[in-house]
C-alpha cells in the first residue's frame, strides 16, 4: 500500500507540472499588496498530496506567492499540532492583523478564502 501510495504521488506530481496552470495578471502595485498581504499566510503541507496540490494549484492561478511548510519536518509538524490541534494537511495558517492566528484545514475551505480574499 506504501508502494502504491508512493506512486501515485509521483503521477500527481508529474501531471501538476506538465499541466501547470496559468497565473492571473495583475498590476505591478496590486501584486505588491497582495504579496505583502500573503507573507500572513502559510500553508502546512505535503508535496504530494492531490488535496494540498489543488490548493497550490488554485494559488498558482491566482498568482499567489503561498508560503509552504513541509508538515513531514518535525518542526513544521510540531508547530502544525500545537496551533492547529492536528496533524491534518492541507492546513492554512492565517494570522490576523489583530495578531490572532486562525488555522484553516479543507482544501475547499482555503480555496474558497484565497479566492474571495484576493480573487
Amino acid at each position: 500500500m506504501k508502494m502504491i501510495r508512493w506512486i501515485l504521488g509521483r503521477v500527481i506530481l508529474l501531471l501538476n507540472a506538465l499541466f501547470s496552470p496559468k497565473a492571473i495578471k495583475r498590476a505591478e502595485a496590486e501584486q505588491q499588496t497582495v504579496d505583502q498581504a500573503m507573507k500572513q499566510l502559510h500553508l502546512y503541507q505535503f508535496d504530494a498530496c492531490p488535496f494540498c496540490v489543488k490548493v497550490r494549484r488554485q494559488a498558482k492561478r491566482l498568482a499567489l506567492p503561498l508560503q509552504t511548510r513541509d508538515a513531514k519536518q518535525p518542526e513544521f509538524e510540531q508547530e502544525l499540532i500545537n496551533g492547529g490541534g492536528r496533524r491534518k494537511v492541507p492546513c492554512l495558517r492565517i494570522e490576523k492583523e489583530d495578531g490572532q492566528i486562525e488555522w484553516m484545514y479543507e482544501s475547499n475551505d482555503i480555496i474558497r478564502y484565497l479566492e474571495q480574499r484576493f480573487a
